[in-house]
């Protein structure tokens, strides 16, 4: 099937995180070709450029799902500050009203919008396979880990530096045998005080640092809570500068539950995508 130019797209920002959103409800993007479109207009410079692309989709059963694609053209199973910009998407071109549910990879999430248009609350899924007693040596240095999936396996690595080679060490704790198959994302995370963290995440399909991570910075507050006895809610540093805030309750198991991520979203441009953009 030949694709129909110009596709309508969306260019948006969750903290930092940007993505690519189409209206893909009539098939625009055959699915067989979603991967290989996701990789082409994902280059920065050569294309729109991207962390991810985000096409919207009908649901049988809640207001829309979703197909996400990494930047590499790898499916992810959820994004949290992707989840924030779809749900702001759906609501301005009048998909669902204010108060929603998506349908991804890792279940149904719920999204609000909310007093401000471009602040997005989502709750997210229930978190699992929590692994607290890991360790790994970065530099010479053993550090211990910790894992949790979110939606998205995530590990979390607390430091006190602030220069610490996130690529670098992100791409070891990515790959790492004890991860294996499927990977993780690695966040290095710094406390800056009561209930206040800085978080520098490595993702996966991406394959380098980003400049926020939504499913890592609701790991790295969850762990905040178990390891460094902050309470909800945590406050989140991207590596971008924004803020995002993270509401949960956290129970003995460990167990998570009621986890909101909350922060603002940015409309960075709209237009007509061409054929030169795939080239």
């Amino acid at each position: 099937m030949a694709l129909k130019f110009p596709i309508a797209f969306e260019k948006m920002s969750g903290t930092g995180n940007d993505f690519v959103i189409i209206d893909n409800r009539t098939g625009v993007i055959p699915l067989e070709e979603q991967p290989e479109f996701a990789k082409k207009v994902c280059r920065r410079m050569f294309s729109i450029g991207a962390d991810g692309l985000i096409l919207i989709e009908n649901s049988a059963t809640v207001d829309f799902k979703w197909n996400f694609y990494n930047a590499d053209g790898s499916v992810a199973e959820m994004c949290g500050n992707g989840s924030r910009c779809a749900a702001r998407f759906a609501y301005r071109h009048k998909i669902c009203g204010p108060q929603m549910k998506i349908e991804t990879l890792a279940g149904i999430i719920e999204a609000e919008i909310c007093d401000a248009q471009e602040n997005v609350r989502v709750k997210m899924t229930q978190p699992y396979d929590f692994r607290l007693d890991l360790s790994l040596t970065l530099d010479d240095v053993e550090y211990p880990v910790t894992y949790v999936n979110v939606g998205v396996p995530q590990a979390v690595i607390f430091v006190v530096e602030d220069d610490i080679p996130v690529k670098k060490w992100g791409r070891k704790v990515r790959f790492h045998e004890l991860f294996e198959p499927k990977g993780t994302n690695a966040n290095f995370v710094k406390v800056l005080g009561p209930d206040r963290i800085k978080v520098r995440t490595y993702e996966r399909g991406v394959e380098d640092e980003t400049m926020a991570c939504g499913t890592g910075a609701v790991a790295s507050a969850l762990y905040g809570a178990m390891l460094k006895n902050m309470d909800s809610p945590v406050e989140v540093v991207t590596s971008g500068g924004d803020t995002l805030t993270i509401h949960f309750d956290l129970q003995d198991g460990p167990v998570a539950d009621n986890i909101y991520l909350q922060g603002p979203t940015r409309i960075i441009c709209t237009g007509g995508l061409t054929p030169e953009a795939l080239l």
